[in-house]
């Protein structure tokens, strides 16, 4: 019992996390006149709000579309595949350029964040529409995935048969606007369904450090994607607070409340910004710091909008908008880094070092 209460602990959260609301889809699996030249690979892998955001930090990888495949119900709504009724599985296909990333290399970024060797779900997920499959659209996508299943199996690093299957894709259905890119629209919720799924425990325990994910937002390391790209992986609201120096509302964002430890990166370049240890209620609804994690990443320049002169505060790498700072803070800093809350993706302590920022963990060494 006591193994269990953590988990126990997370129920509501992991309840509060997967309600969903009424939404019209967008015909998201198209492509449009600027992705002629890429190629297609489907998989399902659990939940795709995890395999969708795993899959977006691929190198290579422009973006990716969750969805359902697999079935024989035309148009099948979340409600009929998360209920098992339509044989459908949720899946991803991911939009790839075969000059920065190969299929080969795809299939390897695959089996590094599943659980290949479970035939019946995937992790706290269960059932069929939560299977693992990899889909193929030619004989060339099923010759190269038979192989790395075959290359899996005799790797000797599961001691359980290879449970993962390799089937012809049929029709692939854009899952409901809500779902794409859930893990940037709701972070924190999909942080506690995360964390309480138990997926990032047993790709730590299978591969550890051989599962980091391949690159930040923007490829480069702490770099700015181009335009084409900002537009695609940003919500509308991300986008408008970044690039175009907006203010999301007071006690209306996704972090003003956020206790948990971690550290706040840019969402655009993730470079690392703010800490938990600085962050303090200010009473304004924005998250609030009283000094940055490295202030190597901050920039900061007079602004002179709205008839008053204020320091707006800036990524160094992104060039992201993230909000002012003013001189009313609390000590030992008396500084107040008023931010937007999308303009950053929090990181728990828990997943640092599996994201790259392991270099950090020793700032929650000891006591606050």
């Amino acid at each position: 019992m006591k193994k269990l209460l953590p988990f126990l602990l997370l129920i509501p959260l992991l309840l509060l996390a997967c309600q969903k609301t009424d939404v019209v889809r967008d015909g998201g699996g198209q492509m449009n006149a600027d992705e002629k030249n890429l190629k297609i690979a489907t998989f399902a892998g659990g939940c795709f709000w995890c395999t969708e955001a795993d899959f977006e930090k691929a190198a290579g990888v422009v973006r990716v579309i969750s969805g359902y495949t697999g079935g024989k119900k035309e148009n099948p709504t979340y409600e009929e595949v998360s209920a098992g009724n339509t044989g459908h599985a949720e899946a991803i296909q991911v939009y790839y350029d075969p000059a920065k990333v190969t299929y080969e290399e795809l299939l390897d970024v695959f089996w590094r964040h599943i659980d290949p060797t479970d035939g019946d779900g995937q992790f706290v997920d269960r059932g069929g529409q939560y299977r693992s499959a990899i889909f193929y659209q030619d004989e060339e996508q099923r010759r190269i995935a038979e192989k790395s299943k075959e290359t899996l199996e005799k790797s000797g690093k599961f001691n359980k048969p290879i449970a993962t299957e390799i089937l012809r894709l049929s029709k692939f259905y854009p899952a409901e606007e809500y779902h794409q890119d859930y893990y940037k629209k709701n972070p924190l919720r999909y942080q506690y369904y995360r964390f309480g799924s138990g997926r990032d425990q047993f790709l730590d325990r299978v591969w550890g450090k051989e599962a980091k994910p391949e690159k930040s937002l923007g490829g480069n390391q702490y770099s700015k994607p181009d335009e084409d790209t900002l537009r695609k992986r940003l919500t509308h609201q991300q986008y408008t607070v970044t690039q175009e120096e907006g203010t999301e509302p007071p006690f209306q964002n996704e972090y003003w409340n956020n206790k948990w430890e971690g550290i706040y990166v840019d969402i655009v370049s993730g470079e690392p910004l703010f800490s938990s240890r600085e962050k303090y209620d200010s009473g304004t609804g924005w998250p609030s710091f009283t000094k940055p994690l490295d202030p190597g990443n901050i920039v900061e320049r007079e602004d002179r909008r709205l008839f008053m002169t204020r320091t707006e505060v800036r990524s160094k790498h992104g060039d992201s908008h993230l909000g002012h700072v003013f001189p009313d803070g609390p000590p030992p800093t008396g500084l107040r880094y008023c931010l937007n809350s999308a303009s950053l993706r929090f990181i728990p302590k828990e997943e640092m070092e599996k994201e790259g920022y392991g270099a950090y963990l020793k700032i929650f060494e000891g006591k606050k």
